[in-house]
């Protein structure tokens, strides 16, 4: 049986994807991908697309031909994935291992993408590792229209929480992310310290590396893993070294005398970045 509130949760991100510009389409790479499991390269392809599905789960299709389907066999479960409807899973054995229901297919795609009938997408996290190339790459395929930049800046930068001041700083480093609210990088020196409890809570982008988390302690309630930091981001972007950011979407954010409207984004509705 499918969860209904995880049903929900990815249809309320869907919404605020698309309304955002979001769009479900394949594009395809140029770039050679690899899928392995337990040492065995399960998915090897010269020509295969990406698939854009709402962030974080953008999926490499691969063509049939390219799949080692002397691993596959046929599962029992379903999925739904907003915009493409009912998949069909599937599971895969290497090795010793098996992965349930790691791979899937879309047996009735909608008109516009209807080469998916033909293609298998693996969930990313089920298998062991991921090349494009030969870099490993890690936590989703990275779109290749997808830009960071960080710049140095002046500006006045207030973060509220509760009513209480959490950071403020006439040094931040803004981070510009395709498709994301600004983000701004305080130094700790500017930030309240004192009011940060560290978390064991670790994410991973492709763009950016390991972010580790603090929940501030404001308010008079204690607000989980509202701000991360980059502690050895990669080395694409290394001006947030052990800078501090908040969510702008739940917090008061100031600048140069301005409160910004709180934007929605898939961070909105309780997921870390």
């Amino acid at each position: 049986m499918q969860d209904t509130r995880q049903d929900a949760r990815r249809e309320a991100i869907y919404r605020l994807w698309t309304e955002r510009g979001g769009q479900v389409r394949l594009q395809p790479t140029e770039r050679r991908i690899r899928a392995v499991l337990s040492g065995t390269t399960v998915a090897d392809s010269k020509c295969a697309h990406l698939l854009y599905l709402p962030p974080p789960h953008n999926a490499y299709a691969f063509p049939r031909e390219d799949i080692r389907w002397d691993l596959i066999r046929e599962s029992d479960g379903t999925d739904s994935v907003p915009g493409l409807g009912v998949v069909k899973l599937w599971s895969v054995e290497a090795g010793a291992k098996t992965a349930e229901n790691a791979a899937w297919t879309v047996p009735q795609p909608p008109g516009s993408l209807d080469a998916l009938a033909g293609l298998v997408m693996f969930r990313w996290n089920l298998m062991d590792a991921w090349y494009e190339e030969d870099d490993e790459v890690f936590v989703h395929p990275r779109d290749p229209g997808h830009r960071v930049d960080v710049l140095n800046s002046s500006r006045h930068v207030k973060v509220m929480v509760g009513g209480d001041l959490v950071a403020e700083t006439r040094r931040p480093r803004l981070l510009f992310e395709t498709g994301l609210p600004v983000r701004y990088y305080i130094q700790r020196l500017d930030v309240r310290m004192d009011l940060l409890e560290a978390t064991d809570t670790v994410t991973r982008c492709p763009y950016k590396g390991v972010a580790s988390y603090w929940s501030v302690r404001a308010g008079g309630t204690i607000h989980k893993d509202l701000a991360w930091s980059y502690k050895a981001p990669i080395p694409e972007c290394p001006k947030i070294e052990n800078l501090i950011a908040f969510f702008n979407e739940r917090v008061e954010l100031e600048v140069d005398g301005d409160l910004l409207e709180r934007p929605r984004t898939p961070w909105s509705v309780d997921r870390q970045g």
